[in-house]
């Protein structure tokens, strides 16, 4: 909802053609001051201002390079109000200033690209950028190879997806889940791996004695459990000593009407609400747990990883 101060203001970034012309330019395109002054024949003080007041308002963002800067527009971060009427604004992409900008940006980005290698071109945002073969995928595949992993319990398996990946890397896994139709769909999936077994259960009332595995996965499954902190020390209950845990869930969030047709029963954690669980209540030493990614789709949810292993030795 907006307020009147807000609205006002809002009105007034968008009220300048200019700016929405750099808009137009930055939208999937990242340019120094100096490039965008040679598509748009602008003065370059004139420029900066514009590009001042829109990252000011974090429309867009900008990353420093050498003694260049270089600007695009802030997709990930850009606050939601300003990103609706962003959304309008978009709709004059076919004036013919705007259209005649982006053909001379294509002639600018090609003669930047040919002035240097792809690698340096991206420097410092490879990670934004596509070059063909270098998916999250591709990358996920090569890392494994450096993984050996002993008996392991993928808990709230769903329906093997991540087991698949993990299980030529173990000396055996198990895959819990609540769910006997999705955990037929793991048995089908994982059909062909020998040393994979399934088990119906619960994460508050694990199905196995102490000390069963060398690592545990609880993957996305936190949002689900009623008792989360139940969940987390029935994990540690089933380590070996040296053992270790990995946790994936949403940060603490407030779109409980989108996740809850997921069936989520909590909407996210802490840090210092996790951190707290598995050192305190687990009995686990926790080597990490941090916000680790955060979506680009709205809402924008942000995605909590926490790393913990179990003391070697109980201490008296």
């Amino acid at each position: 909802m907006f307020n009147l101060v807000e609205s006002v203001d809002i009105l007034r970034l968008f009220a300048d053609p200019t700016r929405v012309r750099l808009l137009h330019l930055l939208d999937g395109h990242e340019l120094s001051v100096a490039e965008i002054t040679q598509i748009t024949d602008l003065p370059q003080s004139r420029v900066s201002t514009h590009l001042g007041k829109l990252r000011e308002a974090e429309v867009l963002r900008d990353r420093r390079q050498g003694t260049s800067t270089f600007y695009t527009v802030n997709d990930g971060a850009m606050p939601e109000t300003i990103r609706r009427v962003w959304a309008l604004m978009a709709e004059s992409r076919d004036e013919p200033l705007v259209r005649n900008d982006r053909q001379r940006c294509q002639e600018v980005v090609r003669a930047r690209h040919k002035a240097k290698s792809w690698p340096e071109s991206v420097a410092g945002q490879m990670d934004r950028h596509y070059s063909p073969g270098r998916t999250w995928e591709a990358t996920l595949f090569g890392l494994l190879g450096f993984i050996r992993l002993g008996d392991v319990l993928d808990a709230g398996s769903g329906d093997g997806a991540t087991a698949a990946l993990l299980a030529p890397r173990c000396r055996s896994l198990t895959c819990l889940d609540l769910s006997p139709r999705v955990l037929q769909a793991a048995r089908r999936r994982l059909a062909r791996e020998r040393n994979v077994s399934f088990a119906p259960g619960d994460v508050h009332r694990l199905p196995f004695p102490d000390q069963s595995f060398d690592q545990v996965l609880l993957l996305h499954v936190l949002t689900y459990a009623k008792d989360p902190a139940l969940a987390l020390r029935e994990a540690g209950r089933v380590l070996r000593p040296g053992g270790a845990l990995v946790v994936s869930t949403l940060a603490r969030h407030q779109h409980k009407a989108v996740t809850a047709g997921y069936g989520h029963v909590n909407t996210g954690f802490s840090a210092r609400a996790l951190s707290g669980w598995l050192l305190r209540e687990a009995g686990l030493a926790v080597e990490r747990c941090a916000v680790t990614s955060r979506e680009k789709r709205p809402p924008h949810f942000s995605v909590l990883t926490a790393f913990a292993r179990k003391p070697n030795q109980e201490t008296p």
